[in-house]
């Protein structure tokens, strides 16, 4: 990869980014907007001594669903426009490597993320009242990350589509079993055996339990800090794997 190509590759998916209100929108809005869904649904449930709110227990965990399945979304929608449009065939046709390309995806959409990530905090901690042991920080550090982790997923899955429907339809491939699996309807140690090793194999089981660990404790555990790394692991292996598989256009 090359450092100047890669900032130039960054600032065009930002521009890029910044024209498209919609997308903006569905960046910054539509988490908050399901955040004060949730607020509503179990915000009157107070805290106990022995044990956090629903909401809290709920919310703490959406923070970092939420940017992972609208980064995937938006992403694989994204990198097949490039392709059908023929943009992507005459990007390549210059010094631009995939590698350049497909880390500067990574980098433009994980700035969004982090600027997405503080204000669904913001509305979570500040407007409805969320609390958790740890500092908001280390949620919007994680939260930021997983986030990239939908964008490399999305990139990865966009080489397998023709259409933006075929894109969408690797949400219940991706997405939903990770949902599913990663801890947040019944805890892992409950699932059947094969479904426990299917769930550590996942990425966002990971992502999850390091927001379980800064809800859990005051200060960053070692636990959390070994769930980012793997997830940071998975982000570069996906973005490796969608630079292995791109296409330059979709035949």
């Amino acid at each position: 990869m090359s450092p100047r190509i890669l900032a130039a590759t960054v600032g065009r998916i930002l521009r890029q980014l910044r024209h498209d209100r919609r997308t903006v929108a569905l960046l910054v809005a539509v988490p908050a907007v399901l955040l004060t869904l949730l607020y509503y649904m179990f915000g009157g449930e107070p805290d106990t001594p022995a044990a956090s709110s629903t909401f809290d227990r709920i919310a703490l965990i959406m923070l970092g669903v939420f940017p992972f399945v609208i980064m995937f979304l938006v992403t694989s929608i994204a990198m097949l426009r490039e392709r059908t449009s023929g943009t992507l065939e005459r990007l390549l046709t210059t010094p631009l490597g995939r590698l350049d390309l497909l880390f500067g995806y990574g980098i433009a959409f994980g700035l969004a993320a982090v600027v997405q990530a503080a204000i669904s905090a913001g509305v979570a901690y500040w407007l409805f009242g969320l609390t958790t042991k740890g500092s908001a920080g280390l949620v919007i550090l994680i939260a930021a990350v997983n986030a990239v982790l939908g964008v490399a997923l999305g990139l990865f899955c966009s080489a397998f589509a023709r259409t933006e429907f075929q894109a969408v339809q690797f949400m219940p491939i991706v997405v939903i079993p990770q949902l599913l699996l990663c801890g947040l309807f019944v805890a892992r140690d409950q699932m059947a055996g094969w479904l426990e090793g299917f769930s550590n194999a996942l990425p966002l089981t990971y992502a999850v339990e390091a927001l379980q660990e800064v809800g859990a404790h005051a200060a960053p555990t070692g636990t959390m800090w070994r769930d980012l790394a793997i997830v940071v692991g998975a982000v570069v292996v996906a973005l490796v794997l969608a630079a292995a598989t791109l296409r330059r256009r979709t035949g």
